[in-house]
């Protein structure tokens, strides 16, 4: 997810897989093998609730070893101490531009840092300068999470015109939403959308679909 140019960016949007916010280490991490050998993931973010160090580092094991057999990059949220200990590709931070500086400093500049930052164009700009590999805006549709802000179509039209910072679109996302946001965004970051789905590896090649 490293920064492109508009040039040679990629007709079609990548994927951005979120890890639920709970896993059973016993069964996700087939689960998961499952489906980086069935779809096109760019990236997976361990994105866990748990504030159990210990599981934490278990999981970030697990799951870089299913990623990176299989040739996908693996960052964690918040957590940028784990990053190096883990042998993680990076971070991704949800408090847009703020660590984003001291993040790039502690890990150098091969590592992957994303910014999460909701639907504030100034705070994608200040990311980026800071030093962010790509900017994350959301929620995309309408959820009862948050302050019910959304990022809007016309965010991500004018950062593929202007920005060549990689764009990313997250947050309460259906099959319509990405269809309208393809043309204009590169990544799709999904989680809650396949993972709460009785067929997980399906629901994602439904929602690829939508790209075309």
């Amino acid at each position: 997810m490293a920064q492109t140019d508009t040039d040679t960016a990629p007709e079609a949007p990548q994927i951005y897989l979120i890890t639920p916010p709970q896993i059973d280490l016993n069964t996700f991490p087939d689960l998961l093998a499952r489906m980086l050998d069935t779809h096109e993931v760019a990236c997976l973010r361990l994105a866990l609730s748990s504030t159990d160090e210990a599981h934490i580092a278990r999981a970030g094991d697990a799951l870089r070893e299913v990623a990176h057999a299989r040739d996908v990059a693996i960052v964690i949220d918040t957590h940028l101490l784990m990053v190096e200990r883990l042998g993680l590709d990076g971070v991704h931070l949800p408090d847009g531009a703020r660590s984003v500086r001291k993040s790039r400093k502690e890990l150098g500049n091969e590592a992957i840092v994303g910014a999460f930052c909701g639907a504030s164009r100034h705070d994608g700009l200040n990311a980026g300068e800071a030093g962010a590999d790509y900017i994350a805006f959301g929620p995309i549709g309408q959820t009862p999470l948050g302050d019910g802000t959304c990022a809007e179509a016309d965010l991500f039209d004018w950062w593929s015109q202007v920005v060549e910072l990689p764009v990313v679109a997250e947050g309460a996302l259906d099959a319509e939403l990405i269809r309208a946001l393809a043309p204009i965004t590169d990544f799709f970051a999904l989680g809650a959308e396949v993972w709460q789905n009785d067929d997980p590896v399906a629901e994602l090649g439904h929602l690829i679909a939508a790209m075309e």
